[in-house]
């Protein structure tokens, strides 16, 4: 590919070739947080790192007009996953410091939409988040779900199969628990792979050039 070909090219992984990758699986630990004690040492922790992958789970609604309220909130560190129940625990101080400390690096994917939910119910204003729709877009990298980026970065896909989970009630499984860590850690996976320079976007399989416009393509058929 020449350089005037990689200037316009971009990298993404079509539908099929996604489905066709192994699932990935969430290798570190998860601590459920619903208690004070549970949250004082998730905190503690937190606070020593300098970046920590962001998500967030609401219930999903089936009714036109219905919405619910944040759920859960996990926090990831490359080895553990905290998921604080929010549904059960509230917004606690110690937490919302932790999402307005400009100091922490919080890594997220469309964190705008989060922010906007969170809001209906406590007073925050986040800083120190990096969204990694706009910051893959500096690798060249055209897609904007986790899924199909950690797809493309790491060969393996995140599975959706939990996506429609009551994140409201009592218990949830060791499985649900997974899925939702799995968010988490894939966004300080990415970013950190990112940041360290381990991603060449010349060398992608999934590097190739957008279909010309539409235009472009009828003056050449004349």
């Amino acid at each position: 590919m020449t350089q005037q070909e990689f200037n316009k090219a971009i990298i993404t992984i079509s539908k099929d070739k996604l489905a066709s990758l192994p699932i990935a699986g969430y290798p570190g630990k998860i601590v459920m947080i619903d208690n004070q004690k549970k949250l004082e040492q998730a905190v503690k922790n937190l606070n020593s790192m300098p970046v920590i992958g962001f998500d967030t789970e609401t219930r999903p609604s089936f009714r036109r007009g219905q919405s619910y309220k944040v759920a859960l909130i996990q926090l990831a560190t490359p080895e553990c996953c905290y998921l604080f129940r929010t549904n059960e625990i509230g917004y606690p101080k110690e937490l919302i410091e932790i999402l307005e400390n400009p100091g922490i690096t919080k890594v997220g994917l469309s964190v705008h939409d989060d922010f906007l939910h969170l809001r209906r119910v406590t007073e925050i204003e986040p800083h120190g988040f990096i969204d990694l729709q706009s910051y893959v877009k500096e690798f060249k990298i055209a897609d904007n779900s986790l899924s199909r980026l950690y797809g493309i970065l790491f060969g393996e896909r995140i599975s959706k199969g939990q996506r429609l989970t009551n994140w409201e009630q009592a218990e949830l499984t060791e499985s649900q628990q997974a899925y939702a860590a799995l968010d988490a850690y894939a966004c300080i996976r990415i970013y950190e792979f990112l940041k360290e320079g381990k991603f060449n976007p010349r060398e992608s399989k999934y590097l190739t050039l957008p279909p010309e416009p539409k235009e472009n393509q009828d003056k050449e058929i004349k």
